[in-house]
């Protein structure tokens, strides 16, 4: 067996793709958390882990 190397991603954990906050807001999923589906770091604009808020 060989050691697996994960890669970094651009964010969490699910199937869920906003294009930006409003709609994020408009589908009354925000905030979203990092590992949450539709979390993204394009936005989380302060990095802290929480998009949206």
């Amino acid at each position: 067996m060989s050691p697996t190397t994960q890669q970094p991603t651009q964010g969490g954990g699910g199937s869920a793709d906003y294009p930006n906050c409003a709609a994020v807001r408009a589908a009354g999923a925000a905030p979203i958390h990092a590992g949450e589906p539709g979390y993204s770091l394009k936005l989380d604009r302060d990095g802290d882990g929480v998009a949206c808020e």
